[in-house]
């Protein structure tokens, strides 16, 4: 607590920091008209609406039409596009990347999946803090024939146990084509891990993809000093609009190294019918499938223009200060019995950690409250919040203590189930809640959370 405490007052400012008010005022006044509390912005960052204005004007000024083509509304579409794969380029200070547009994260790391060489003496190792969207690579890796195993995460503060990931380099020697996968930010306790492991694994002959659409929307993610091999991002996720658009970014001198599977319209340079051969493109296109949004990908560059106009430092403090404030907050809730209302799972300092959390609520007996229960109550009061696993079980087995020889029990009795089935199999609850602080989020937003969480004391 004392730490907590040190941190608040060493941010006080920022809670009422006249920048971000103003901007919550002028560019997301609907909060206000609606009565509206988000705290949700891991799920979904909320767009400012001078971005959406500003495209829409864009879309109605112009004629665009598909890139592929060297008509006059071709070659406009071509041009918008290409300028903001630019901008992501410059954003991500990635000029030693190929910046290749995807329909979502999920999209982004399919393409790693679907064309990482496993099946030449292939080795995976995920984090047990991995989105779904990772934890599914595992399953390209085992039909080709590659081995894979999961780093396990320290109890205590949900971090990756350092002493498994270093005896995994000096075991794993002898594979050929070596992936580790891991997130730069938990989606789902904020936690953030150390980006030092990229070069360390690949100094180790290891490649590196990192999962940053939690850690980019409020940090600034350098990838001249930081430099995965590959990296994963969801633009939604850092300001709002457009949604269906992210991005995988592939260092060039690892491009050759994805091997494309099939080709589809726009990925080839050249392709006959009467003879079986093709020629695949050899930048960007050889993975963007078909015909990209070339309605929306525009919008991508205003939206990092609006994210530098803030700052990225700026909006880092900010959000640290609040998810500080959040924390100490929820923490001084206590029931009459001394019993605390609210537990935290991993690390409550500032340092080691992102705008999200997650936990649970207890009655006065220690019991916790349903998350399907809280998160009704909330939206009764117009609060958005997230309840469940987060599409990220690992997180959600080790808060839990589902054992590994439990879930082998349940997955050998059946060939079907879902999650209330295994709450009953078990015996024991699965999931939590989850808040998440963002650009938007005023400290008034988390004292009304707060009230809310009072409400429960002594019962």
């Amino acid at each position: 607590m004392g730490l907590l405490m040190k941190f608040r007052k060493s941010s006080e400012t920022l809670y009422e920091d006249d920048f971000f008010e103003n901007l919550r005022k002028r560019e997301f006044s609907r909060l206000a008209k609606e009565k509206h509390v988000y705290l949700d912005y891991t799920g979904g960052n909320l767009y400012p609406e001078s971005l959406v204005v500003k495209h829409f004007d864009y879309l109605k000024s112009n004629v665009f039409g598909n890139p592929h083509s060297m008509n006059p509304t071709s070659r406009l579409s071509t041009k918008y596009v290409e300028s903001a794969r630019k901008a992501v380029s410059k954003f991500f200070n990635a000029s030693d990347y190929v910046v290749i547009f995807t329909a979502n994260a999920s999209g982004a790391l399919h393409i790693v999946g679907e064309n990482y060489p496993f099946e030449e003496d292939g080795f995976l190792m995920l984090s047990s803090d991995n989105h779904n969207s990772v934890n599914g690579i595992r399953e390209y890796c085992k039909n080709k024939g590659g081995r894979f195993v999961y780093s396990p995460l320290n109890y205590e503060d949900l971090s990756l146990n350092e002493q498994f990931l270093n005896d995994a380099l000096e075991k794993e020697t002898s594979a050929k084509n070596k992936l580790f996968a891991y997130p730069a930010q938990s989606n789902v306790s904020g936690v953030r891990h150390p980006l030092d492991y990229i070069e360390k694994f690949q100094n180790a002959g290891w490649d590196v993809l990192l999962d940053a659409a939690a850690y980019v929307p409020t940090s600034q993610l350098d990838l001249s000093v930081y430099k995965p091999d590959f990296v994963s991002v969801s633009f939604y996720k850092i300001f709002g609009f457009p949604t269906g658009i992210g991005c995988l970014l592939v260092r060039k001198d690892k491009f050759s190294k994805l091997h494309k599977r099939w080709f589809a319209g726009g990925t080839v340079s050249l392709v006959s019918v009467n003879v079986d051969n093709h020629y695949l493109a050899n930048n960007h296109e050889r993975f963007e499938n078909g015909t990209v949004n070339y309605l929306e990908i525009p919008a991508i560059e205003r939206g990092l223009d609006f994210m530098e106009g803030i700052g990225m430092q700026r909006l880092n403090e900010r959000v640290a200060s609040l998810t500080a404030y959040l924390i100490d907050s929820l923490l001084n809730l206590k029931h009459q019995n001394g019993n605390e209302l609210v537990r935290i799972f991993g690390p409550i300092n500032r340092k080691d950690r992102g705008g999200n959390i997650i936990l649970n609520l207890y009655n006065h007996t220690g019991a916790a409250h349903p998350f399907e229960e809280i998160e009704a109550m909330a939206s009764s009061r117009m609060i958005s919040l997230r309840g469940g696993c987060f599409c990220n079980p690992g997180i959600d087995e080790v808060n839990n203590c589902v054992s590994t020889d439990e879930l082998a029990r349940y997955y050998t009795s059946r060939d079907k189930g879902d999650y209330y089935d295994m709450i009953a199999f078990l015996g024991k609850m699965r999931g939590a809640i989850r808040l998440s602080v963002g650009l938007a989020t005023t400290k008034a937003d988390i004292d009304e959370f707060v009230k809310f969480a009072s409400t429960l004391l002594d019962k």
